[in-house]
């Protein structure tokens, strides 16, 4: 089982990026967002920690005049989009996804030709040009409320996680035409090992991120968004968790309920790979960087942030 480990400053030095960062926000009239994924102490700063969805609410709420994302690219993409004349920073350029690249704009392009027909619904981890190729957006916590609201006679294409596409499919009885991305960090974890700690733990529930491989989630007692998996294992009567997604969700679960017991399940061949390489890329010090110099920030063409505000809002709108 790969060990749960955050790696921090030097105490003395910590207590002086946190001084700086806090002192730069005020000045700045900056917030701070922060996924699930990133490390505990990104997440123990953030004004607003979330998943996708709950995150690009914020962005839009925000009265700041700077929001650093602490996340991935698409992220500060779709802050960019709906908060266009805030400056958008992230900490680290990057920090990029392997399902966004999985999906880039021009073969996309070329796909959809093949189904002119069909309504697209892209997932929100792809790119913002992707997005404005899009009729509706969605996330891994309302894909299936949403795809249920179209009408029944309409083809839909489902991109760019196949593994999502599959959950959404069955939950929704809705047949789907899927492009076929993943993610690279849900894809790994190894059905030997869940299995093995199943046998360990017979009494806990292994929770899991529709972003997994099918086998995986057969193997699942529920399957949900990351702040789903978080909500679950603060109303569950169980007290151990195997949980299947990226593990830095597991500071806020320990953070909610101390007392229960959270295990993440390693990857293929043992290794470490449940862990984003991109969400890891931001620190401390990358953070306390992008607010002093205000860069690396999100540029986005008018014409993209215009088309792509459509499918975002779109789902918005259908997801109050």
């Amino acid at each position: 089982m790969t060990a749960y480990k955050t790696v921090l400053p030097v105490p003395n030095k910590r207590e002086e990026v946190l001084e700086e960062i806090a002192l730069l926000c005020q000045e700045r009239n900056a917030v701070i967002l922060a996924h699930y994924y990133q490390e505990p102490q990104i997440q123990d700063i953030a004004d607003f920690i979330g998943d996708s969805l709950e995150l690009s609410r914020k962005a839009a709420s925000t009265n700041a005049d700077v929001i650093v994302f602490c996340g991935v690219h698409f992220m500060g993409e779709t802050a960019k989009i709906l908060c266009p004349d805030k400056t958008v920073l992230i900490p680290d350029i990057d920090a990029g996804c392997s399902l966004s690249d999985d999906c880039p704009e021009d073969e996309f392009k070329k796909f959809k030709q093949k189904y002119p027909e069909h309504y697209i619904v892209s997932y929100i981890n792809c790119s913002a040009a992707v997005k404005a190729e899009s009729d509706l957006i969605c996330t891994s916590s309302n894909a299936v409320d949403l795809v249920n609201q179209l009408p029944k006679d309409r083809p839909i294409l489902f991109a760019p996680d196949q593994n999502l596409g599959r959950w959404v499919q069955r939950n929704s009885g809705r047949e789907l035409t899927l492009w076929p991305g993943r993610c690279s960090v849900h894809e790994a974890f190894s059905e030997e090992a869940l299995i093995k700690l199943k046998l360990k733990y017979p009494d806990a529930d292994v929770i899991a991120h529709p972003e997994c491989q099918p086998n995986i989630l057969d193997l699942a007692d529920f399957i949900g968004s990351t702040s789903k998996l978080l909500k679950y294992t603060q109303s569950s009567k169980k007290n151990t968790f195997i949980v299947i997604t990226e593990p830095g969700i597991i500071h806020q679960m320990r953070r909610a309920n101390p007392s229960k017991v959270y295990l993440d399940v390693p990857g293929i061949d043992g290794c470490g790979c449940n862990e984003c390489p991109y969400m890891r890329l931001n620190t401390l010090e990358k953070v306390l960087d992008c607010l002093k110099h205000m860069k690396p920030q999100i540029s986005l063409s008018e014409r993209i942030i215009k088309k792509a505000y459509i499918p975002i809002k779109r789902m918005l709108e259908m997801s109050n």
